[in-house]
Formats: C-alpha cells, sequence, structure tokens
C-alpha cells in the first residue's frame, strides 16, 4: 500500500574516501539505500560504517529527506538493526527501536537469508550500483560530504527519469502516492 513500507539495505560495493595529502583510501564508506515500496521512490548516502550511530543517522536522514515517514520500516538482519535474528520474533537493537518509536515507526526485520522479503530494496541496491556508484566510481572524493553531494545528484536524476513502460517517474509517484498518506515528521529530530 502506499506510503507503508520503507525497504533499507547496504550494497557489497563501497565508496573510496581519499585522503588529499598522500592520495590513499582513507575511508571505505558504505552506501545507504531506502526505496518506497509503491513508488519505488529512492533514497542513497554515503556513511562511514554499518555501525548503529551511523545507521541510525542514515534512517533520520533519509525521513528527512523525504518530508515524512513511512507506518513500516523492513531491514536485513545487520548487526546494527537487529541485536538477535529470529525467524519469527527478532530482537531490534535497543537504539534503532527508540528511533523508530521517535517517529512512530514499526520495525519489520526480513526472515534470515530470503531475500525475496525486501524484493523492492533488492532491485534499488542493484539500480543504485548501476546508476550511482558505477557513474561515480572514476571520480575521487576527498570527504564523505563531497561524495553525498556527487549522490544526491544521481538520486535526483534517478527520481526524474521518466519509468520505460508507467507513465510518470519515481518522483512524481511519491508525490501522488505516498506523501499524501504518509505521517508527518514529529517536531524534534531524533537524537
Amino acid at each position: 500500500r502506499a506510503g507503508e513500507r520503507l525497504f533499507v539495505d547496504f550494497p557489497g560495493q563501497r565508496v573510496p574516501i581519499y585522503d588529499r595529502r598522500s592520495g590513499a583510501v582513507c575511508l571505505e564508506a558504505e552506501l545507504f539505500v531506502a526505496v518506497l515500496g509503491a513508488s519505488n521512490y529512492l533514497h542513497a548516502e554515503a556513511v562511514p560504517s554499518q555501525g548503529l550511530e551511523h545507521w541510525v543517522n542514515a534512517h533520520v536522514h533519509c525521513f528527512e529527506a523525504m518530508g515524512c515517514v513511512p507506518r513500516v520500516v523492513v531491514c536485513d538482519n545487520l548487526r546494527a538493526g537487529v541485536s538477535r535474528a529470529h525467524r519469527y520474533e527478532p530482537d531490534v537493537n535497543a537504539t534503532y527501536d527508540e528511533m523508530a518509536a521517535h517517529y512512530g515507526v514499526a520495525i519489520i526485520p526480513t526472515r534470515p537469508g530470503k531475500p525475496r522479503d525486501k524484493a523492492k530494496v533488492e532491485a534499488g541496491v542493484l539500480l543504485a550500483e548501476r546508476w550511482i556508484l558505477a557513474r561515480l566510481r572514476n571520480r575521487r572524493f576527498h570527504s564523505l560530504a563531497e561524495a553525498n553531494a556527487a549522490i544526491a545528484v544521481c538520486v535526483a536524476a534517478i527520481n526524474e527519469r521518466p519509468f520505460r513502460k508507467l507513465p510518470g517517474s519515481r518522483r512524481s509517484w511519491f508525490a501522488e502516492l505516498d506523501a499524501p498518506v504518509m505521517r508527518p515528521l514529529p517536531v524534534t529530530r531524533y537524537e
């Protein structure tokens, strides 16, 4: 249903950040990818690691970029999101659960070894690898902010690109389907 689910994941490829002085890679940044279920609206940003702090901040930035909040976030069973994976009753990390409660979002981890549970984000990850990471592979970034600025340009192009077999684009479908039924952001930002 429109505005209901946001699927989140990390692709396997990373974004290298280079040191200005030595020219060596000083950080292999992870790419956080989020896809809305109805409109396929994509959000992506580079984060320093898959650690809890960066995982939670990436969600906060995603909600703020969309300007609204979905009802459910479907995530993988990574350590930052799920403290104990289980087929029926996984334990969600306490900080991640606290962030979800602040935004009024339910967290539903996928079943272990079942990528079809989050097929939307798997398609979004493939799109991000082809249209973001492949496009930026020959550029040298010297800061995370510089990388995120280039990623934002690519994400905007992906969301504006018209569908091949359907009318409209991801952005127009987001404005028509998802945004009107999603909840507004809370007054205060999660810290």
